[in-house]
């Protein structure tokens, strides 16, 4: 990446910061404003998004030419997608589970408060989830 690549992605990404927490600090009086305000946000940041995304594919690609050279193949590519796929669905898992867990120990809670130990229980073991995906995401990095 040249020099002038970095800094168009760098005011780019200053550009799609600013501009809309200032749109936002000027204060949404009503709900066309709060709905402009979204609509300004969303479009800042999926235009930098597309800004950061063509510079970063657009030149040539050096790091595909030095992973040919070394000889890097499709297993390294695969365990690098199931370290990714082990680590995002464990804690998709585990935020379900986190989710159903909470909600049913503070209703529980507020029946008899001598259950917080009991509850508090299962929303560390539904966290523990999470746990094991990325341990076993680690084992997986460290085979690579």
């Amino acid at each position: 990446m040249t020099l002038a690549t970095k800094i168009v992605f760098i005011i780019a990404l200053i550009v799609s910061i600013i501009v809309p927490f200032g749109y936002y600090f000027l204060g949404e009086k009503s709900r066309r404003r709060y709905k402009r305000a979204i609509g300004v946000n969303a479009f800042f940041f999926f235009g930098a998004f597309a800004i950061a995304s063509i510079m970063l594919l657009g030149g040539p690609d050096v790091q595909a030419a030095e992973a040919a050279a070394s000889g890097s193949g499709l297993a390294e590519g695969l365990g690098y997608i199931a370290a990714a796929l082990v680590t995002g669905l464990s804690c998709i898992g585990g935020g379900i589970a986190v989710a159903s867990a909470a909600s049913a120990a503070l209703g529980a809670l507020s029946e008899d408060s001598s259950i917080l130990g009991k509850s508090l229980i299962f929303v560390g073991l539904a966290e523990g989830v999470c746990l094991y995906g990325l341990i076993i995401s680690f084992m997986i990095l460290g085979n690579l």
